[in-house]
């Protein structure tokens, strides 16, 4: 088996894991392929594990029959847009608080290999928003698992945003930003601006204001059979636009289109999981 592993930096005290999984792999002949910022920060702590591991630069293309996601939700965001247009299914390992995104404990990563043999692990499909801009550069890319998120530069006035649903004007949004999310990501940015929760396999976005001028903006799910095209404005020169947290700011009247990605993001989860499970769980769902 080919597998790909990518992880954050930050929070790792991990480091016994990650060798026991690594010298499991090494015991099954298994080909590793490492992302470079994390290879270089274990080359640091635990170069003894890393043998046979090839190292991986971020504009290499790599194939594989799995991804291992190693870290809290930002990482899995970052290793989703590494690898799903190769349709790599990602397996996230929590390392992190929440971990909304992760399928399994930092614990039980010496022991993926064995759960998956086992038909532990099935794969979801959730779709992407692919994101269309003139001024987008490509370090930023063009997909989001989570939103896109239109917002003011850093000026206290507001923005407005004129949304249309494909050739269909929706409404002109006069607010603190706009999000768009997928399913995905309803429970993320979305949430917290008091959008719904979506069950993340559903093939829709939600369109979402932050701090609506207007009380009769609310939220509003849409499908994703056509595009969602926003121009925004504002007095400042810049809007910023955002992609699952990676940033750049624009020209304001700069046109954004979000459409659905020609691929979804194979996510895998735990056979028996029920997206109830996450909520109960990780969110607390109805408890007093």
């Amino acid at each position: 088996m080919k597998i790909a592993i990518y992880g954050s930096r930050r929070q790792y005290g991990a480091f016994a894991e990650v060798s026991a999984f690594l010298k499991v792999l090494a015991g099954r002949g298994d080909s590793v392929f490492m992302h470079h910022k994390l290879y270089r920060h274990l080359h640091d702590e635990i170069p003894e594990a890393l043998g046979g591991v090839v190292c991986v630069e971020a504009d290499e293309s790599v194939e594989a029959d799995l991804a291992v996601s190693l870290g809290g939700d930002g990482t899995f965001l970052r290793t989703a847009q590494w690898l799903a247009p190769q349709q790599v299914p990602v397996v996230g390992v929590n390392t992190g608080h929440l971990g909304y995104l992760t399928a399994l404990t930092i614990a039980q990563l010496p022991e993926l290999p064995e759960l998956i043999a086992g038909d532990y692990l099935r794969i979801e499909r959730r779709s992407l928003l692919r994101v269309t801009s003139p001024e987008l550069p490509p370090e930023v890319g063009m997909y989001a698992l989570n939103e896109v998120a239109i917002s003011k530069e850093e000026s206290a006035s507001m923005i407005n945003a004129e949304v249309s649903l494909g050739e269909t004007p929706l409404a002109e949004y006069r607010a603190d930003g706009l999000i768009v999310c997928t399913s995905t990501g309803s429970t993320a940015y979305n949430l917290s601006v008091g959008g719904p929760i979506v069950e993340p396999t559903l093939d829709v976005c939600v369109i979402s204001p932050v701090a609506a001028h207007s009380l009769s903006m609310r939220p509003l799910v849409v499908g994703l059979s056509q595009p969602v095209r926003i121009v925004p404005t504002g007095r400042a020169r810049h809007i910023r636009l955002a992609l699952d947290g990676r940033s750049v700011l624009v020209d304001a009247g700069t046109p954004v289109e979000l459409s659905k990605a020609p691929f979804d993001v194979l996510v895998m989860q735990v056979a028996d999981h029920t997206f109830a499970d996450t909520l109960r769980k990780k969110l607390h769902w109805g408890e007093a």
